[in-house]
């Protein structure tokens, strides 16, 4: 196993040449990140806070991107049972900074209000709030959305990685697994009811300057191992990984590091089952696919192309201490995306 570089003191994350000051990990966000900090092009900085809830039979997937000179405002309404997507997305172009993405995820609101949208992620002392409207989400119906986020004292997913290809590039990143959710979703008359005891969700807290051509991995559960909390979060294509990857494991609100992880993909047919394993042998999981969710975007110089594909892990993962857990049948989510941006 590479060392990898654990930060546990709150330090800045960049240096005064607008360099990636510490590259590593954490399990809480301990990087101090100012926009004003960065000295590359305002055209390669991008910034989102996205969230996905899901339980057994549903879920959703909201994002407000700000992405430089272009931003993404979304939903994704996922139907398991009836394996359906529903999808709408409002593009911005221009943004460099205007929607005021806050500079730490521990506090402060996001929103986008405008053109038949209306986006509220909220920041409370104890929980989360998601509300979404879009008129005319589905044909004339339109989406409702309203959620709470339980936020718990857990330990998450930090990392700040730099990019080989640009000395400026970096990526500081923050995944918070296994929040308990409750409330609603709203579409024409029907509505979907999330149960805190079945429903979690997980937030993408992303900041950086990204190379302009990246294709990545990422997996992330959220779901309830021996009546204890449990999820994970797996990935690679992030950036330079060698002081830090992002894989890491959640057991009754503690994270257990691992090292480096492959995804084993049957392509082109990204339905059949997909494979994990690490570099220590503390990883072996299979996904059965229930529904991919592709991306297609291109607008030449901007492309989103790729495969999100929810299904059922099952496994085993091995903790710090040794402990093996069976992971029987959980719902959760694995992609690879090739972005140009």
């Amino acid at each position: 196993m590479v060392t990898q570089n654990r930060i546990t003191k709150r330090q800045k994350l960049l240096d005064e040449s607008g360099f990636l000051a510490n590259p590593g990990y954490a399990t809480e966000p301990l990087f101090i990140y100012d926009r004003s900090d960065i000295s590359a092009s305002k055209w390669r900085i991008k910034e989102w806070d996205y969230y996905a809830v899901l339980q057994p039979e549903f879920g959703i997937a909201c994002v407000i991107a700000d992405l430089g000179y272009s931003a993404m405002i979304s939903a994704v309404f996922l139907d398991f049972t009836k394996k359906r997507v529903i999808k709408k997305t409002k593009l911005l172009w221009f943004v460099f900074g205007k929607l005021k993405l806050p500079s730490s995820s521990l506090s402060g609101d996001v929103g986008y209000h405008g053109g038949g949208y209306d986006f509220d992620f909220i920041r409370l002392k104890d929980k989360r709030l998601i509300r979404v409207v879009i008129k005319k989400f589905d044909g004339e119906k339109d989406l409702d959305v309203d959620l709470e986020l339980k936020s718990l004292k857990d330990d998450s997913m930090v990392i700040a990685t730099p990019f080989n290809e640009n000395p400026k590039a970096f990526y500081y990143n923050q995944k918070i697994n296994c929040m308990p959710a409750k409330g609603s979703i709203v579409i024409g008359k029907d509505k979907y009811v999330f149960n805190d005891e079945q429903a979690y969700g997980v937030l993408d807290w992303g900041r950086g300057v990204w190379t302009y051509k990246n294709t990545w991995y990422w997996a992330s559960l959220s779901g309830m191992v021996n009546d204890q909390r449990f999820g994970f979060n797996l990935g690679y294509g992030f950036g330079d990984t060698s002081k830090a990857s992002e894989n890491m494991i959640f057991y009754a609100g503690k994270s257990h590091k691992l090292d480096q992880v492959k995804f084993e993909i049957q392509e082109p047919d990204f339905m059949k089952p997909w494979k994990f394993f690490d570099n220590e042998g503390r990883l072996n999981l299979t996904m059965e696919p229930i529904l991919d969710r592709q991306d297609n975007l291109n607008f030449g110089i901007i492309k989103n192309l790729g495969h999100q594909v929810f299904g059922i892990f099952s496994g085993t993962v091995v903790l710090d201490d040794g402990t093996k857990l069976i992971v029987d049948k959980q719902l959760g989510f694995a992609e690879k995306i090739t972005n140009h941006y």
